[in-house]
């Protein structure tokens, strides 16, 4: 319950610009200077906040035109995933991106589920080195222009939050729609299908954002720890990760969304977190001795 309402809460936040309905067009203030964690779109008229996937394409689609700019951008951006790596890793994936909230809203619907073959994973890190950061920095236009070819061809919030929300809100803009929007929105249905059989299927499969963050999974400050001796090997927590992951094996692997339905789930609490010096176990046991003291006459 705790992570959903985190994950309505920060889908709010994302999406917090009511104005759009009686002033038209895109927020521009000061907001749009910096990145919401999660996946979502910078063109979403409700959204105050820039993507980070969005903002690295175009910086490194304009740092040959726009040099000083740029390097500007790409710093923040590396400040930015460094920091948002290093505190949460893919804590952001499993409690505040709007996308995966929807993604698992869409798994609750009654349709035959799958486990995704495990190969299909490795696909994201081709989106990210090829799509985010190799094609914006060299396929150029005539006057040295990149363009954000994740955001063009492939990203679904991108076509869901930007694409669909504008036609509605704008009609005038419906006669422009071309063969690359249909594309889009037909890429959009197949995800939205997919996710119905697998659970977080782009997450797993196609998304670059997660992929970044999951990169600090093993050494950042947030991390799971399984205790042998507390284990009696009954596999429910491999039962319930949403990821398909081999615990403990796979327990910080770039794989994890820190969903911890592995540690509650956990019988034992043989699987627990530790953040920096703080330990779950801690957390649990000054929880239990006030509980105690609460009830004791």
């Amino acid at each position: 319950m705790k992570r959903r309402l985190s994950q309505i809460l920060f889908a709010l936040i994302a999406n917090a610009y009511p104005g759009v309905f009686w002033q038209g067009g895109l927020y521009r203030g000061a907001l749009k200077g910096l990145c919401f964690p999660g996946l979502n779109c910078y063109s979403c008229p409700l959204a105050p906040f820039a993507c980070p996937l969005g903002s690295l394409q175009q910086a490194l689609a304009s740092v040959r035109i726009l040099p000083f700019v740029a390097l500007k951008a790409l710093i923040y951006l590396a400040g930015f995933f460094l920091l948002c790596g290093l505190l949460l890793g893919r804590l952001v994936c499993g409690w505040l991106c709007p996308f995966g909230l929807l993604q698992e809203l869409l798994y609750k619907v009654p349709f035959p589920k799958k486990r995704l073959p495990f190969f299909l994973r490795r696909i994201k890190y081709l989106v990210l080195i090829l799509m985010v950061i190799l094609l914006p920095f060299l396929l150029l236009d005539p006057l040295g222009y990149g363009k954000v070819w994740f955001c063009r061809l492939l990203c679904p919030a991108g076509t869901l939050e930007a694409g669909l929300f504008n036609l509605f809100l704008r009609p005038e803009l419906r006669p422009l729609v071309k063969g690359l929007f249909y594309l889009k929105l037909g890429l959009l249905l197949v995800i939205g299908a997919l996710c119905l059989i697998y659970l977080r299927f782009f997450c797993a499969v196609l998304c670059p954002l997660g992929t970044i963050y999951g990169l600090f999974n093993r050494w950042g400050f947030f991390r799971l720890i399984w205790q042998d001796t507390d284990c009696f090997h009954c596999g429910v927590c491999e039962k319930v990760c949403p990821m398909d992951l081999r615990i403990p094996q796979e327990l910080n692997s770039a794989e994890c969304i820190r969903c911890l339905h592995c540690l509650e789930a956990c019988p034992t609490r043989g699987i627990r977190f530790r953040f920096g010096d703080v330990d779950s176990s801690e957390v649990f046991a000054k929880s239990s001795k006030h509980a105690k003291g609460r009830t004791s006459p």
